[in-house]
Order: structure tokens, then sequence, then C-alpha cells
């Protein structure tokens, strides 16, 4: 005999909170499992592929981790020296930057930029408080011993926490699958599916279109040739999981470095709002449609909701598991909803018994056509 529905209830209530009290509890320490099982789940698809052509699981394993070692050092020999660099320069250029820009508006608007005006102390304070904080968080995270070993952790657990994973991925799904509630299996692999069919869909989906963005722009302003191009392209492709958001944080960004460089050249400022006017067309006419679909079901403000309390509750780790806790929630919730519409509370007494004569005979519910008037 199935447990009654409120005592079941309060099981599941107690392992979520559980959940979420022991995610609070060991905060950054599970940060290289849950990148690791996050990369394993990324990847499970290729290596399924994989062995649909003929490679053991071992060896599927063993071909995506050579090959993501090579990604990884060409990363570091390339790409991310050259982006620390240019986020450096940047950050000590902006005070640099909001000097030119106070000058102009003192020429432009003298009333406004008066000596001991609002606008330009807050313009100096801005450029002051972005300058020391950023190089103390660059500094904190390169050159201390805390981030050091964080870093070193990162490296060395997380490849070897995913390869793991990533091998005996299918059999752990089910080892999952055997421990399912008998009387609650079948639902909870529906909404396991439709939850695997959202992640998918978001993370492999829109990571990939992320990706695609953030080379484009980070290779196109480089060739027109705008400082720190490389670090406006990676954050407004990292941002583009919000729709437009990332499309209008680094086209400002990019707009305004280009006005302070090319002031006079009108056509690189013109070409610099091309590349992005560009990439949205490419974003929302070729890569959404083809690599998300309209089948995820995530809102971006649900996204932008989840991202900010997660990650004030539970920190860096807090926003890793933000989409994914969005996503469940979001099935969920539709779930709820479905069972809520085809419940008494929501039709009514009358209303509910009028749908089950209907089912029941549906000759009944028809009513007999009228006779035509001669």
């Amino acid at each position: 005999m199935a447990l009654p529905v409120h005592r079941q209830a309060q099981y599941w209530g107690l392992a979520t909170l559980v959940f979420f009290v022991i995610l609070y509890l060991l905060g950054d320490v599970i940060l290289p499992f849950v990148l690791g099982g996050a990369i394993a789940y990324l990847l499970d698809p290729v290596a399924d592929r994989l062995e649909r052509m003929g490679l053991s699981r071992a060896l599927a394993t063993a071909l995506i981790t050579v090959v993501g070692i090579l990604v990884f050092v060409l990363l570091t020999l390339l790409i991310i020296p050259t982006l620390v660099r240019q986020t450096t320069a940047l950050i000590q250029a902006i005070p640099q930057i909001l000097g030119n820009l106070e000058a102009w508006m003192t020429q432009r608007f003298p009333s406004m930029m008066s000596e001991n005006g609002v606008v330009r102390e807050q313009l100096a304070a801005i450029g002051e408080l972005i300058r020391s904080r950023g190089n103390e968080l660059l500094q904190g995270v390169l050159t201390s011993a805390r981030g050091l070993l964080n870093i070193i952790v990162l490296i060395v657990i997380v490849p070897v926490v995913s390869v793991y994973l990533l091998l005996d991925w299918d059999r752990m799904v089910a080892e999952v699958d055997k421990l399912l509630p008998r009387d609650h299996a079948p639902v909870i692999r529906r909404l396991a599916k439709e939850i695997d069919d959202t992640l998918a869909g978001f993370l492999r989906g829109q990571g990939t279109v992320c990706l695609i963005l953030g080379i484009y722009y980070a290779v196109l302003l480089m060739i027109v040739g705008l400082n720190y191009g490389l670090v406006v392209g990676f954050i407004a492709g990292l941002i583009s999981f919000i729709p437009y958001v990332g499309a209008i944080v680094g086209g400002a960004l990019a707009i305004g470095l280009a006005l302070f460089q090319f002031w006079g050249e009108w056509w690189w400022i013109v070409a610099v709002y091309a590349i992005f006017q560009s990439g949205q067309m490419i974003e929302g006419n070729i890569l959404t449609p083809k690599l998300v679909g309209d089948s995820v079901g995530l809102h971006p403000v649900w996204l932008i909701f989840a991202l900010s309390v997660f990650g004030t509750l539970f920190g860096f780790v807090g926003m890793l598991v933000a989409v994914p806790v969005a996503a469940m929630l979001g099935v969920v919730a539709r779930f709820a909803i479905e069972q809520y519409q085809q419940s008494r509370l929501y039709w009514g007494l009358s209303e509910r018994e009028t749908l089950d004569t209907a089912e029941a005979d549906p000759d009944a519910a028809v009513p007999e056509p009228a006779e035509e008037n001669a």
C-alpha cells in the first residue's frame, strides 16, 4: 500500500531541504565536483555517439579526454594570457577613458561640469573605484596562495571527476532509476526526460551559441583594431544566454571604447556597430533556431531571478547550479499546473462531473441536430 500523499510530501520536502542545507554548508568545497558533473553531462551525448560508431565507452572517454587536454593547452598558451593582459589593461585605462569623457563633457556642457559638480566627482569616483577594485580582484585571484591553490585544485580535480563520471554515466543513471519509488517511477521518468530536454537545449544549445558569438565578436573586433576587443567579445559571448543583454552590454562597451579610440574616423565606429548588429541577426535567424529551438521554456526574467537568488545564497556554486535548478523548477511547475487544471479544485464539482460524463459517453454529450423546417 502506497504512503499517503501528505507523508510523501513530507519526505520529499525534507530531502529537498537537506539538499539545500548541504549545498549551503559545503559551498566552494563541492565546486570541482559540480563542474566535473556538468562537463560529464555536456559530453555524454558525444560519448554516446562515438559508441554508436563502434567505439567502447572507455575508448570514447579516452578520445574525448585527449581532445579536451589539447583544447585546454591551446587556451592556456594562446588565449587566456592575452585575455588576462587585456583585462588588466582595460581596468587600468578606465580612469583615463573617464577623464577623456569628462573633458569632452566639460567642453560641450560646461554648466554640468563645474569645478565641484556632482557629475565630475562621480566620474572620478567611478574610475578610481573600478581601477582599485579591479586590480585588487585580479591580484587576489592570480597571486594569493589560496587563489593559486583553488586554481590548482580545479585544474587537477575537475578533469579527473569529469572523466570518471563520463565513463560511468549510463551506469549511474541506471542505478538511480532502480532507486525510484515504483509507484511514481513513470511520472519521475517523464519529468526527468523533460528536465533533460530543457537542460540539453539550454546548456548545450545556448552554450554553443554563446561560444560562437564570443568568438565572432572577439575576432571581428580585433580585426578592426579595437583595443581590448578580446575582452569585449568574451564578455558579450559570456552573457549572451540572456537574450539581447549580451549584445547590449557588449555593444555599449565596444562602441564606447570605439568613440574614444576612433574619434573622427566614423567608419570604424560604424563598423563596430555593424559587428554587433550582424551578430544579433545571425543569432536570431540561424544560431538560436538551429541549436536551441523553441522548447527550452526558460524565460530570461526567470533566469536572471534564479541567478540572483542562488548567487546571493550560495555564492559562485549557487550561480553554477542556478540554471539546472531553474529548469527543474520550471518543469515541476508546469507539471503542477497541469495536474491542477485536471483537478476538482480547478473544475469544481459540477464541471468535473460533466467532463467525466462526456469522457465516459461521448455520444451522450453531443446534442441531437435540430430537424430542418420544411
